[in-house]
């Protein structure tokens, strides 16, 4: 079903109000023909495991309820690319995975011809490395597929998958403001108390926010600013989505490179958006400092906008839809899993 005017699909999506040189994908002469290989070939095992989600609107469970509903699922595991291993997230014990992978080892002859490497498993708080083999087999061997951010201990870069945030509402981009009323503007929770937020208060070049929002408040503060301002490892950064989307530029305050940004085998996140380092022997970054940043990445319109369109453009993957629409968020994790399903096979052995 969903190579249905997929041709026009991708013409449109390539012509998207960019010129051809400048796009948001690191390889996008590769990425829509791999794509289409993934649709038609891409299988999934499932082993069976009871799941229990707290939180039924995040990102966690909407990717397994699309995965399970989806035309990725084998019931042939001689015919799967990868098997995934459902098990509930919250509050799952070392002791109950290391039982359940050793099941997997004995019951089934498909973990020990990889040593996991071609599993996969969803922790949105990721899972710790540990001392028992089985765990850490799963850990370092298997994907694991957690909501961002995630704490840098458990996060694997180029192994693991981060989950795009969920999104209130229908992806619908806003015409941006003609004159916009901020420079940057900073969400309540997007980046935590302290000194550079008593300094932005201060400047009436920015907009801070010092009550929670609705939905539609946030997205008006989006339409009349330029850039969204969030801090990484210490704030609340789950509007990032939003914020491409609807075309505020992000601004991410990071202390250390991050290696767990969603779709980072598919996006150019250095093109679509600003990272400023937090200087942690001077306290931080000062408010002129980030502005003289701002001021580089919109020193001329035609830069501005160039960075803004290709957040847009890609904002279009973040999109979570109950029924998965093609090129959406459930769409671009199973194609970051489908990079990952060649894996050394080992001659089969009895485990002793």
């Amino acid at each position: 079903m969903f190579l249905t005017n997929i041709p026009l699909f991708i013409s449109l999506f390539l012509s998207f109000s960019l010129p051809l040189y400048s796009t948001p994908y690191l390889s996008p002469t590769t990425l829509f023909p791999n794509y289409q290989k993934m649709l038609q070939s891409f299988k999934v095992f499932p082993y069976t495991s009871p799941l229990v989600f707290s939180t039924p609107s995040d990102s966690e469970p909407l990717f397994v309820s699309s995965l399970l509903n989806s035309s990725f699922l084998t019931l042939d595991p001689e015919q799967a690319d990868l098997f995934f291993i459902p098990f509930s997230s919250i509050n799952v014990s070392a002791r109950s995975l290391s039982r359940l992978v050793n099941a997997l080892r004995y019951d089934f002859p498909f973990w020990n011809r990889t040593l996991g490497a071609d599993h996969f498993y969803v922790s949105c708080e990721g899972l710790s490395f540990g001392s028992d083999r089985n765990v850490l087999e799963l850990k370092k061997n298997s994907v694991q597929i957690s909501c961002f951010p995630t704490a840098p201990d458990k996060f694997v870069p180029h192994k693991d998958i981060t989950l795009p945030p969920s999104l209130a509402g229908p992806y619908s981009p806003m015409e941006k403001a003609k004159n916009h009323l901020h420079l940057g503007y900073v969400r309540y929770g997007a980046i935590k108390e302290h000194s550079l937020i008593k300094e932005l208060r201060a400047d009436s070049e920015f907009l801070v926010d010092s009550e929670p929002l609705d939905q539609l408040g946030f997205q008006e503060r989006i339409r009349i600013s330029k850039f969204c301002l969030f801090e990484y490892g210490k704030g609340d950064v789950s509007g990032i989505n939003d914020a491409l989307r609807h075309g505020c530029v992000p601004v991410v305050i990071t202390d250390r490179p991050i290696q767990d940004l969603p779709l980072m085998d598919v996006l150019r996140w250095q093109e679509m958006a600003v990272f400023v380092g937090w200087n942690k022997g001077r306290a931080g970054v000062k408010v002129e400092e980030l502005k003289r940043v701002l001021y580089r990445t919109c020193g001329g319109d035609d830069r501005y906008g160039e960075v803004r369109g290709l957040g847009v453009t890609a904002g279009k993957h973040f999109v979570w839809n109950e029924q998965p629409q093609p090129y959406d968020a459930f769409h671009m994790v199973m194609y970051q899993l489908w990079l990952r399903r060649h894996t050394i096979r080992y001659a089969r052995r009895e485990v002793a």
